[in-house]
């Protein structure tokens, strides 16, 4: 393990309960999330935190759905949004206090960076 993934860890672990916070939680949640996911070949469930942005997207059937943007930070060091690459994969985002459920897409731009984008499930 690099030095690089073991301080990511770290960080990880430290930062994911502050979330449950009564005041840092809800601030924080306003611009990053824990996401849930299993890997593809592990098996293993994963939590970690990110960093979102929150859209609209008009689905297959022309229904607008609640959207999420995850950027991926130095994507050639952390490999766990590649579970997500080709046709994707479930997840789960701590969103407003409450799991929410999705549809992960990463892709990669020309230039080398990778974003998440996430088509949330409808809630009820």
């Amino acid at each position: 393990m690099s030095l690089f993934t073991s301080a990511a860890a770290l960080t990880n672990k430290a930062v994911i309960p502050v979330f449950g916070l009564p005041v840092v939680g809800p601030a924080l949640g306003r611009s990053m999330t824990v996401v849930t996911y299993t890997g593809r070949r592990s098996g293993a469930v994963f939590r970690l935190p990110v960093a979102y942005r929150r859209g609209t997207a008009t689905s297959a059937d022309g229904v607008p759905r609640d959207t999420v943007l995850i950027g991926v930070a130095l994507p050639e060091k952390k490999t766990w949004w590649r579970n997500f690459t080709g046709s994707g994969g479930p997840l789960s985002l701590l969103l407003d206090g409450a799991e929410r459920t999705g549809h992960a897409v990463a892709t990669r731009a020309k230039k080398g960076s990778v974003s998440v984008r996430v088509v949330l499930d409808r809630v009820g």
